[in-house]
């Protein structure tokens, strides 16, 4: 009868409580939801309608290099932000804000290939400020449109190539300098003496070619006509208007707006 009594005291013996599970799971869970919802949400606002399209200064005199110091700018420096704006899916357009007086045409036809690069995936618009003239014309007449002030200082689409002569300081001080080359043409840009006919001849050839790669890519670009921009002047941004160089009077959020409409966003 043991077994039989041993049931009867199982079956009348009141119910055991079920054992308590842990919330810590649970807890940590929600944690774990609550701040990915909260990293989302950051970035749906970091790229709000506000910053979906970036904007890049291109401030200084351009270079070739990888710097940035607000008197000068690199190519490589500007190339990679605009690689970088390129390739970023949550870009929809991008603005480049130019003030320089030009410089390197090396430095600016690097930037012109990286503008190019772009434009393949979103559209690319400058914003020009002060002053946008010679090489930074010329890299800004690659983006798909280009907004200027009214009086921004732009145009001056030519070559310079300018050589110091202090010989006849020289002279009357009494310095002189001896110079053993290979070639005699190695020291044509040397301070210390002035340039021969042949000399000034072949520097001539050097900017007429490096002018008619300039010249013509902008009016590839624009379509304007080379007549009004041959001279190398500068001009206003209300006539860079009238002459095709410039597509819209307008300041940066001007530009903003209307690279956001480019991209259909």
């Amino acid at each position: 009868m043991g077994f039989l009594d041993d049931e009867i005291a199982r079956i009348e013996a009141p119910p055991r409580p079920k054992e308590k599970r842990s919330r810590l799971p649970l807890i940590a869970l929600a944690v774990l939801l609550l701040g990915a919802l909260a990293i989302l949400a950051f970035i749906a606002l970091s790229f709000s309608e506000d910053r979906s399209v970036v904007v890049i200064p291109l401030e200084g005199e351009i270079l070739t290099g990888d710097f940035n110091t607000g008197e000068y700018v690199g190519s490589e420096y500007i190339g990679r932000a605009l690689r970088r704006a390129a390739d970023d899916p949550l870009v929809v357009a991008i603005v480049l804000r130019v003030n320089s007086p030009g410089g390197s045409p090396a430095g600016a036809q690097e930037i012109i290939e990286e503008i190019e690069y772009a434009k393949e995936k979103k559209p690319v618009v400058v914003s020009m400020g002060d002053l946008a003239a010679s090489a930074a014309y010329q890299i800004s007449a690659h983006a798909d449109r280009i907004y200027a002030n009214p009086d921004t200082l732009t145009g001056s689409i030519g070559t310079v190539w300018t050589f110091v002569d202090m010989s006849g300081w020289m002279d009357e001080e009494g310095y002189a300098v001896d110079v053993v080359k290979s070639g005699d043409k190695k020291d044509m840009t040397s301070p210390y003496r002035n340039r021969t006919a042949s000399e000034l001849a072949y520097a001539q050839k050097v900017v007429d070619e490096s002018f008619e790669y300039f010249i013509s890519d902008v009016v590839h670009e624009r379509g304007v006509d080379r007549a009004l921009i041959a001279d190398g002047r500068i001009v206003r941004g209300e006539e860079a208007v009238r002459i095709g160089l410039v597509d819209e009077i307008g300041n940066l959020f001007d530009a903003v707006d209307g690279a956001r409409a480019l991209s259909n966003n």
